[in-house]
């Protein structure tokens, strides 16, 4: 029988990583420099406290490996380009200025949204290894279109798409568990104007009936919006059983939040990645107590990420954001010791190593603090855990959380091998 213990291995979190890349490593003295790590992050912009997050993730994992003896003995160094309010043109020129400035033999990106995945395009034409967390099913479509070309570019979790069947899956285990008796089967789908948002609230509307509910408000607001009044209206006037709200910046979800409870509705209120942010909880305060949320890709609130996360807060401050930075610290790591087992990083447009390296990176299957890496060769992202794939060592899990009480870390309720709490009623919804 599985359990939390057995997935966990007993470990802190990075030293399964650190003894592995010492041992590869066993006093190793490469020539050359430092190999360096590209980034293009919006450290500017209206996503720029998640650019800091991802810097600081790479900053922590850099300083780790060095300290294990870098890849076969040469340290890395990272190398940051700003992607600003983002976009193709201006993700596209950042990229490359890493590799023709800096000479870059791997970029590691968080997001960077509005780009088409031209991204991919840039790591193909130079042959240097892309790591990104863009969280888009189109990162699986373009590499299915020339695995050829694309065999370099990887998507460090599961596509957005997930998102969609893991909420109805979640929903129903809520109603089968007796924790929520729904009012009526009406679910309200709310996406803003990006891709990410609509093929998430899409991916929700076209299997409702599926798992036994029925589409109450289908409603796309701009993007970004923190005028949430007329889609409040309507859903006043038809109240569902649960708010699926697509939209993912933390403080135009926590102005949803103040704006809603004025005159609520008894519905579950659900949001996806935004309010994971500390941004979230310090716009809405009270009112953001009682929100579910989820997202495919953050750091597990268990005992293998407990120096991890311990050491980033100590590190960044208190109110930093590691469920952010983990998502680089892990892209860094998996990228290290792929690299070492491949026998080096090779240089900047070296497509013979480049080739290697990637076929380490399928071969690996890392367990990081955000849970199992595990390459889907249909499309060189992570696998979904339970909805894609059901074996847990496998996947990386699509976590619930709730904000129980917003002066502390909210509750991880789903799914049931990594819970640590149980989901509760919102202060709203009146029994």
């Amino acid at each position: 029988m599985l359990d939390r213990r057995s997935l966990l291995g007993g470990v802190a979190a990075g030293a399964g990583s650190i003894a592995m890349l010492t041992s590869l490593n066993n006093g190793a003295r490469a020539a050359g420099g430092p190999i360096k790590i590209g980034s293009a992050l919006p450290m500017s912009g209206f996503a720029a406290a998640d650019g800091v997050e991802f810097k600081n993730g790479l900053t922590l994992a850099a300083e780790e490996i060095n300290a294990a003896g870098g890849i076969l003995g040469r340290p890395i160094q990272i190398e940051i380009e700003d992607t600003k309010e983002m976009g193709a043109d201006i993700v596209t020129q950042a990229m490359q200025r890493l590799i023709d400035r800096h000479s870059a033999t791997a970029i590691i990106n968080g997001y960077n949204v509005g780009t088409n995945m031209v991204e991919m395009d840039v790591a193909a034409d130079n042959d240097v290894i892309f790591v990104h967390y863009n969280t888009l099913i189109s990162h699986n479509t373009k590499f299915l279109s020339d695995p050829q070309r694309y065999y370099s570019c990887f998507q460090g979790d599961p596509p957005e798409f997930y998102y969609g069947p893991g909420f109805l899956l979640f929903l129903k285990s809520l109603i089968d568990s007796k924790q929520w008796n729904p009012p009526n089967k009406k679910i309200a789908i709310i996406p803003s104007a990006n891709e990410y948002s609509i093929v998430i609230a899409n991916a929700i509307r076209d299997r409702l009936k599926e798992f036994g509910f029925e589409l109450g408000l289908y409603e796309t607001v701009p993007f970004p919006t923190n005028q949430w009044g007329p889609t409040l209206a309507k859903l006043r006037q038809d109240p569902p059983a649960a708010i699926a709200v697509t939209h993912f910046l933390p403080q135009d979800l926590a102005q949803f939040m103040t704006q809603f409870l004025p005159e609520p509705t008894q519905s579950l209120v659900y949001m996806q990645y935004g309010p994971s942010l500390p941004a979230f909880r310090e716009i809405g305060k009270e009112a953001i107590n009682g929100v579910i949320y989820s997202t495919v890709i953050g750091c597990l609130p268990d005992d293998f990420s407990a120096t991890y996360r311990k050491t980033y807060r100590e590190k960044f401050g208190a109110n930093s954001a590691y469920i952010t930075g983990s998502q680089t610290y892990d892209g860094l790591w998996h990228y290290a010791l792929s690299a070492s087992i491949a026998g080096g990083a090779g240089e900047s447009g070296n497509k013979e190593q480049t080739h290697k390296v990637s076929e380490a990176m399928k071969r690996l299957i890392y367990r990081g603090v955000n849970g199992i890496y595990h390459a889907d060769p249909k499309g060189q992202s992570a696998y979904c855990y339970p909805t894609q794939i059901k074996d847990p060592s496998l996947g990386m899990a699509h976590q619930f959380l709730q904000h129980q009480d917003y002066r502390t870390d909210p509750k991880l309720i789903a799914p049931p091998l990594y819970a640590t709490d149980t989901m509760k009623l919102p202060p709203w919804i009146k029994v």
